[in-house]
């Protein structure tokens, strides 16, 4: 597979979550790269979760959004402004946020957050390899003590 990108500066307003969503699919979509629908499902979910985390906690500015298919992985990349790294946290049954860290490392083969000079990235990656060899390595957030 051919490498394929899509770099997006988004607004940190809940509306950016609706766009980065629907302009990624359709880039990926675009891209010609027989990437199954269940890819491109699980891409958008990730990218909401990532998107939603970022207007959430990171306040005002602009969030970027990346999105590269280079040879059989997908990775989506969100940047924010805020140094603070995300912890995942179990929540309560009844709460009705808190799950998207949990949604991410069940979908993706890997993930992971790091500061940056001007805040942090917050990214995951899915392989897309459908072979019998391949292996989905899931492991979910530890709990807060």
């Amino acid at each position: 597979m051919a490498a394929h990108q899509l770099n997006l500066s988004l607004p940190a307003t809940p509306t950016a979550v609706a766009s980065a969503r629907h302009q990624a699919a359709e880039a990926i979509q675009g891209w010609q790269a027989d990437l199954d629908e269940e890819a491109v499902h699980t891409a958008e979910l990730v990218i909401s979760e990532l998107v939603t985390n970022a207007v959430r906690y990171a306040g005002c500015g602009e969030i970027s959004l990346e999105v590269r298919l280079i040879k059989a992985v997908l990775r989506v990349e969100v940047c924010d402004s805020s140094p603070v790294l995300p912890r995942p946290d179990f929540p309560d049954e009844h709460s009705e946020n808190g799950r998207g860290l949990f949604l991410v490392a069940a979908l993706t083969d890997r993930y992971g957050a790091e500061t940056t000079p001007t805040g942090k990235r917050c990214w995951a990656e899915i392989a897309l390899s459908t072979g019998a060899d391949h292996e989905i390595a899931v492991s979910l957030p530890s709990l807060r003590s």
